[in-house]
């Protein structure tokens, strides 16, 4: 976690970051629209802090975490990172960036190759970006092994020889393997048992202090994000509705759509009676068709005339926090 008396640098600065996809039909394959999985993001993320980014399933979460690093050409938009722009950079140029950025992918069992073994999976971009020969290489896959928990002695073995939990250990040393300053954790816990993830997310957390890493944590756990988060941005259908520092937020949410996301999440203690839970009519608009004005107008139990005109402006409401509500804009109030 980030300590708050240090000096706060920006190590990521995201601004109108917009991912969209193409949609053809017809015999020629025109083009009759975009699906806009990333809608004009902006966000900063400081040296050293995880940054939680929630969301229902399809908001463009995870979409929005590749084209941060840069594994989609973004559409439009700036990112930097350490001070570099690569948002325009091209892919044969990014290669030497791609070091100091990495990524922890949901699903375990699919982002390893399962004909290689853990020493060559962990091993290999150690192949791609460095000049250590095999005995080099050897002690730092073990080094990495030892540093998430994996038995040095398994180096040999396949992924299918390994537990949901290991096997995503096998994917935080990879990311580590080449020393990087930020890291995208694309709901790194989701496809594992409840008694796992908090071995992974405590895991993460140690290797921060330890490494002074920087997260994009991507989640739908509510709970777990904020048991992790320094800060929390919340989107809803390619956009971000509210960001804020996680007491702030989960005390007092802002944005309609945040009060109803808190109030889903389940109360542990079963005494306790939840009166306020926000219950949303109608579904998600499609991304490819967003309806006019604020994203969230269909659906909001506050919503007003002008919700339906005029997109809200994402504007800082109070020190550190940003809404993008018309309730929170001094020209409606």
């Amino acid at each position: 976690m980030l300590d708050n008396g240090q000096k706060r640098e920006k190590l990521v600065e995201v601004s109108d970051l917009k991912m969209h996809f193409p949609i053809y039909a017809g015999l020629f394959r025109k083009h009759v629209g975009d699906v806009k999985a990333v809608d004009g993001v902006s966000f900063d993320i400081f040296d050293g802090e995880t940054l939680g980014l929630v969301g229902e399933s399809g908001c463009g979460k995870s979409t929005c975490g590749r084209a941060v690093l840069r594994l989609y050409d973004i559409t439009s938009g700036s990112v930097k990172i350490g001070g570099r722009e690569i948002g325009a950079t091209p892919q044969g140029d990014l290669r030497k960036m791609r070091p100091t950025m990495q990524m922890v992918f949901q699903d375990p069992q699919a982002s390893l190759n399962p004909r290689m073994t853990v020493e060559g999976i962990i091993g290999e971009p150690l192949s791609e970006h460095t000049d250590l020969d095999r005995k080099g290489k050897l002690a730092k896959v073990h080094e990495l092994m030892d540093a998430v928990g994996l038995n040095r002695a398994f180096s040999s073995r396949y992924p299918h020889e390994f537990s949901g939990g290991q096997r995503q250990r096998i994917g935080i040393a990879r990311a580590l393997a080449l020393n990087p300053k930020f890291i995208v954790c694309d709901e790194p816990i989701a496809a594992l048992d409840v008694s796992i993830q908090a071995q992974v997310v405590n895991l993460l957390e140690d290797l921060q202090k330890k490494l002074g890493l920087t997260y994009l944590f991507i989640s739908h756990d509510l709970s777990m994000v904020r048991h992790i988060a320094d800060r929390v941005a919340v989107m809803y259908l390619g956009k971000i509705v509210e960001v804020s520092p996680r007491d702030a937020l989960y005390s007092d949410p802002l944005h309609p759509y945040t009060k109803a996301l808190l109030s889903a999440v389940p109360e542990p203690d079963p005494d306790v009676t939840t009166d306020d839970r926000v219950i949303l009519q109608g579904d998600v608009p499609s991304p490819s068709n967003p309806p006019k004005g604020c994203n969230f107008c269909t659906r909001c139990p506050a919503v007003m005339d002008i919700c339906h005109e005029n997109e809200p402006e994402f504007r800082e409401v109070s020190p550190g926090r940003f809404v993008a509500c018309h309730h929170h804009n001094e020209t409606t109030n």
